[in-house]
């Protein structure tokens, strides 16, 4: 039962950085006002508390509930997921250090970088691909003989 808890809990905490990310690749353009500043700012802390938790129970499936922890450490399909997820925490910095300076902004348009645009695209990319890797690797996949 525990597993199964920890399992939703973490599919609810994708479920909801997904959500965020989306909502910020909606939401941003090459210029923005106030209003949308301090919104994107609130929905990228949504998106890192988000991260905070989809790590937590991630881990807690890794160490302590569900399979054992040599199903996942041994699976190069594993690395390669949590090197894509460190690739998306990587490529979120960028925007989370924008928002977040510009979270009080009070003139009538910010210009937004490309490369803050950019970044966000690569999220949703990455987030694409992860539970890909994911499904493969509950199913056995990549599992040394």
């Amino acid at each position: 039962m525990t597993y199964v808890l920890f399992r939703y809990l973490h599919l609810f905490a994708v479920l909801a950085l997904a959500g965020g990310i989306i909502i910020e690749n909606i939401a941003i353009k090459p210029q923005i006002d106030s209003e949308d500043a301090r919104n994107l700012a609130r929905v990228d802390a949504f998106c890192g508390i988000s991260v905070l938790l989809l790590l937590i129970f991630g881990l807690i499936l890794w160490m302590a509930v569900g399979k054992p922890a040599d199903f996942y450490s041994g699976n190069p399909l594993f690395h390669a997921k949590l090197g894509l997820f460190g690739l998306l925490l990587a490529t979120a910095s960028y925007p989370a250090l924008f928002f977040f300076r510009n979270r009080r902004f009070d003139g009538d348009f910010l210009t937004v970088p490309g490369g803050v645009r950019l970044c966000l695209k690569l999220e949703v990319g990455l987030l694409l691909v992860i539970p890909i890797l994911a499904t493969l690797m509950a199913r056995g996949v990549g599992i040394p003989s």
